[in-house]
């Protein structure tokens, strides 16, 4: 191969930004793009998925003074003093209803009552079964109550027409539970962003061919579409871009019809690093082209497109279809090639760019924090994410370094658990200091 090709410096101007900057770039353009269309799923087919719609109380919630003990409804001015002992006057499980004539608590009375069942007309309280003695049609209470102790009111979780889920919410299990309990049995949901995955590098083989001396498996690709599906986004895996001009140019392209483009490798500046190169000749804007950290210092953040109106189909929450104008850019990420490098920078910067595809309401960046196990000594001037093991339980949980040998590591990785998190001004955090973590 000719090396004639310009220059890093040349391509563009080479634009390395803090770890802050970089993030916030990232999110500031997150957040102007929009998401696919929405479809119409089966509710568990919408886990993992974004709400295209919002989720409304469909009536109050509990839809009535709903018993949070088993025991006995009471008034509680009949149990000011104790041991008292009331008339049972009836029985109410979890399914009944209480008809006010039949079963109701008047002065000195006493109705049985299950977790879950309404509280009868008449009972300001529930007396827990644990704290009663029963009696030949009566019960003996040793404890007093307070009124509005042992249940929940009507509507005091939710009013009928409240908003339970907002659109733009990844559906989890406790979002399906609440759109169960209002009888979404389908659900709005936005399309999954189609992500290309493209690995660039002559020394990449498939993970089902055997290697050369001088070659690698391109486990990066499987990587990176793990996450990308984790991210709520479907993978798109090209095949591996050779460290030859044209061809590179071909598959990038073809990336860069999906909804997103992630490369990884070739955003060094070595001679054969050539993906700033091609993406330059594709009229690219490049928002940074590198970040203050490590591992994953080179990583390449831009679009391609003139950034011009162009018509595009949207789709409103009521399912119908209209054409709205929308600039037309057509974002990638160049990831470095080094396994945990790769890793590392998808989740600092492409997971939030996948997520506002997909629909997702944007979402801070949030460190935990541990005891360190053992003292860090590192360099200052690029802020660290090291792989880390997060060990221990309850509020005993510590953390310490995994062993590591450099970016390329993946068995470190696999070991690890957590990132720590080293500001770029520390070369020195001691034993049992507080450090931040970035979970796996």
């Amino acid at each position: 191969m000719s090396s004639s090709h310009p220059p890093f410096s040349e391509v563009a101007a080479a634009r390395v930004v803090s770890f802050e900057e970089a993030r916030h770039l990232v999110e500031q353009h997150a957040a102007g793009v929009r998401p696919g269309e929405i479809e119409t799923v089966d509710l568990l087919a919408g886990l993992g998925r974004v709400l295209a719609e919002e989720i409304l109380a469909d009536r109050d919630f509990p839809p009535f003074a709903r018993a949070t003990r088993d025991g006995y409804a009471v008034r509680a001015s009949d149990l000011a003093e104790v041991p008292a002992r009331l008339e049972v006057v009836g029985e109410v499980k979890a399914g009944d209803w209480p008809e006010p004539g039949l079963c109701s608590v008047g002065r000195g009375q006493a109705v049985g009552i299950m977790t879950g069942a309404p509280l009868p007309a008449g009972a300001d309280a529930v007396v827990m079964v644990e704290h009663t003695s029963p009696a030949d049609r009566a019960v003996e209470v040793q404890r007093s109550v307070k009124a509005g102790e042992n249940f929940v009111p009507l509507g005091a979780e939710a009013r009928a027409g409240q908003l339970l889920l907002d659109r733009g919410r990844r559906l989890d299990h406790a979002g399906i539970a609440i759109a169960a309990s209002v009888g979404k049995s389908q659900v709005q949901v936005f399309r999954r962003p189609r992500v290309a995955v493209l690995s660039t590098g002559d020394e990449l083989v498939e993970i089902d061919a055997m290697p050369g001396p001088a070659q690698i498996r391109n486990s990066n690709s499987y990587s990176l579409a793990a996450q990308v599906q984790n991210a709520g986004g479907e993978a798109v895996r090209l095949e591996v871009a050779p460290d030859e001009r044209g061809r590179l140019r071909a598959l990038i392209e073809e990336g860069l019809g999906c909804d997103l483009l992630l490369l990884t490798g070739g955003v060094s500046m070595g001679k054969y690093d050539l993906v700033e190169q091609v993406v330059a000749e594709l009229k690219a804007e490049f928002y940074f082209t590198g970040a203050q950290i490590q591992p994953g210092r080179p990583v390449v953040f831009g679009s391609c497109g003139s950034g011009d109106d162009v018509r595009a189909d949207c789709q409103s929450a009521a399912n119908t279809r209209t054409e709205v104008s929308a600039p037309h850019r057509e974002y990638f990420f160049g990831l470095p090639g080094n396994p945990v490098s790769t890793m590392v920078t998808f989740e600092l910067f492409a997971r939030p760019m996948i997520e506002a595809l997909a629909g997702q309401n944007p979402r801070p960046l949030i460190f935990l924090g541990a005891r360190l196990k053992s003292e860090i000594r590192t360099k200052t001037g690029l802020k660290r994410f090291l792989p880390a093991v997060l060990s221990g339980e309850f509020e005993n949980a510590e953390v310490e370094l995994a062993r590591w040998q450099g970016s390329g590591d993946i068995a470190a990785l696999a070991r690890a658990n957590c990132y720590v998190v080293i500001p770029r001004d520390r070369e020195q955090i001691d034993s049992g200091e507080w450090v931040s973590l970035l979970m796996r």
